[in-house]
């Protein structure tokens, strides 16, 4: 904790016109660096008397071992996922999003978009389907020239249900040998791989960006966010105050966005 990593960026190359004959000019591409503070820590720290170590017919120490890593894991997802509200950029959120068309509604607080599944009727006026806020957060991305290969979407659990409540529930249609509606593999959706989070922010969390209802939607590629993490002690020792061991933990972390071009952001609530 406290050290700071090095990124080296990608350049962005020069591309010129070819004449027949003509002497071709050489770059020496050179990529900036970024600094990432691991500036962020979280720990557990447990205590197995004797007494309940004899009595007990389970190994507790792995149990509670097995939990607390898990536990760890929650907290920084919520951590990180939370932290990025807000860091796409200008034209990849709100009403008016999209470098060249600028009318893509994305929503914004108070006025967030109204999302369905599919349903046996054309969604009323208001409402639109999830595959259809999929396809705005593509073509974000398509406006800023971001590399369609390494794309994610990371949506709340009830959107993920949409999903597979859509067309794409069908195996023919969404490419894979079986059904999202059997096997709960979401895939790929419009050359994103989809994630779903319980962990992102809500109004319960965040009342500051978010209304009640209400949750973001955030899609990317993978050279927008970097993390990086580093369990630094995992020990067990005896109690110097009572008879017993103790199990204590260390994660260390830092995150950052490096290109938030490369990063989109939907207000969207359930309809």
């Amino acid at each position: 904790m406290g050290d700071r990593v090095k990124i080296r960026t990608k350049p962005t190359i020069t591309i010129r016109d070819y004449k027949a004959d003509g002497l071709l000019g050489l770059d020496r591409p050179t990529g900036g660096s970024v600094e990432l503070y691991i500036g962020n820590g979280k720990y557990f720290s447990l205590i197995l008397d004797d007494v309940m170590e004899v009595q007990s017919d389970l190994n507790l120490l792995s149990i509670w071992s097995d939990d607390a890593a898990q536990q760890l894991k929650i907290t920084v997802d919520r951590d990180v996922l939370g932290s990025i509200v807000g860091g796409a950029h200008a034209q990849n959120k709100g009403a008016t999003a999209g470098k060249l068309s600028g009318n893509l509604n994305l929503g914004i607080k108070g006025t967030p978009v109204v999302t369905v599944g599919r349903q046996a009727s054309p969604p009323v006026a208001g409402q639109i389907e999830i595959i259809d806020v999929l396809l705005r957060l593509g073509q974000v991305l398509d406006e800023q020239d971001i590399p369609e290969i390494g794309r994610w979407v990371v949506m709340p659990s009830w959107a993920g249900r949409m999903i597979k409540q859509s067309e794409l529930r069908q195996a023919y249609l969404s490419g894979d040998p079986v059904s999202m509606l059997r096997n709960g593999r979401l895939g790929q959706v419009d050359r994103f791989t989809i994630y779903v989070s319980n962990l992102l922010p809500s109004s319960a969390t965040d009342a500051t960006n978010f209304a009640a209802g209400e949750a973001p939607i955030f899609a990317g590629h993978a050279h927008a966010i970097t993390f990086a993490s580093q369990i630094s002690k995992v020990e067990t020792l005896r109690s110097e105050l009572t008879f017993g061991n103790i199990l204590r933990g260390l994660q260390v972390y830092g995150f950052q966005i490096l290109d938030n071009t490369a990063l989109a952001q939907a207000q969207v609530i359930a309809g």
